[in-house]
């Protein structure tokens, strides 16, 4: 009978749903200001405030109408999802070069330090054509935190 309770248990703790690493995903700040809060509601006092458009965040877990989630300083809150948008663009974690082609024997155009905001407009073969600014062209896919694809 202990044998029947124990493989119940187990087969119920291994079907509760939960938000695993595979779950996790990037989405983007829809607005120029954003509030976090400490838990996922509007009752929920506010955190801070986001006032960066475009900036990745990582969903770690999800609550009805909320999304728990972490940027690449590994702050973290919830946000309504009515404040976030599926959007391809990252923020480079080292210092890069914006190449004129996708290649490191290209012209180079700008030095990007790290931490820039960058929007991705497509990717192939691990480089990605981004703007910043009023300055467009490719730069390597390492070293990155946001979503590419």
């Amino acid at each position: 009978m202990k044998i029947f309770f124990y493989f119940a248990f187990i087969i119920y703790f291994f079907s509760i749903p939960s938000f695993s690493k595979e779950n996790t995903y990037f989405l983007a700040l829809k607005n120029n200001k954003v509030n976090v809060r400490y838990g996922p509601g509007l009752d929920y006092p506010i955190k801070y405030i986001y006032k960066k458009i475009h900036l990745p965040l990582k969903v770690i877990d999800k609550r009805e109408n909320f999304r728990k989630i972490i940027d690449f300083k590994k702050n973290s809150g919830w946000i309504h999802i009515s404040q976030l948008k599926n959007s391809k663009s990252f923020i480079t974690l080292k210092e890069k070069i914006l190449f004129k082609k996708p290649s490191f024997f290209s012209k180079p155009i700008l030095k990007i330090e790290s931490g820039r905001l960058l929007i991705v407009k497509k990717c192939k073969n691990n480089w990605c054509k981004i703007r910043t600014g009023k300055y467009s062209g490719w730069i390597d896919d390492k070293d990155i935190w946001g979503k590419v694809e």
